[in-house]
């Protein structure tokens, strides 16, 4: 099973959301939105998306690859979405909508779409939060593999 955390970013604070999840999924790999190719995972790999909330949804760039990935099914693909936003009581919530979009084109959504909080519109990110990150990237490996194994014992 291949792993890849795709990402867009705008100041660096879902890029390091990307990187602590990945640590936490060992040995996954983290690529930025603009070099996605859906060729990257195959039947049994994770895919896990995340981006900064960009106008209450996804950036465009996200929303642009989801759609092309899409073309091709994700069919067998597990997946997972988180985003990146301001902590308030009202917010848009980008990581519901690529879980939605993942789960259309396919997927196996594995883990409930989760947020990373940043100070202000640009951050830094909340002190904890890529601890945080990297306890949710454990959490959907021993997810996965649950996964796995009720897959093969049927």
């Amino acid at each position: 099973m291949k792993t890849v955390v795709v990402y867009d970013t705008t100041h660096g604070n879902t890029k390091a959301i990307a990187e602590a999840i990945a640590q936490g999924l060992e040995n996954a790999r983290t690529v930025p939105v603009t070099q996605f190719r859906r060729s990257d995972v195959s039947p049994g790999d994770l895919l896990v998306v995340g981006s900064p909330i960009n106008g209450w949804r996804p950036t465009p760039a996200v929303t642009e690859a989801l759609a092309t990935a899409a073309q091709a099914p994700l069919a067998g693909i597990m997946a997972a979405a988180f985003d990146t936003r301001v902590k308030l009581f009202i917010h848009g919530d980008a990581a519901k909508k690529i879980s939605r979009s993942l789960q259309k084109a396919g997927a196996t959504v594995v883990g409930q779409p989760m947020p990373f909080y940043v100070k202000g519109t640009e951050g830094p990110l909340l002190e904890g939060e890529t601890t945080r990150a990297l306890s949710w990237g454990r959490e959907l490996l021993a997810t996965v593999k649950a996964h796995e194994s009720r897959k093969s014992a049927s």
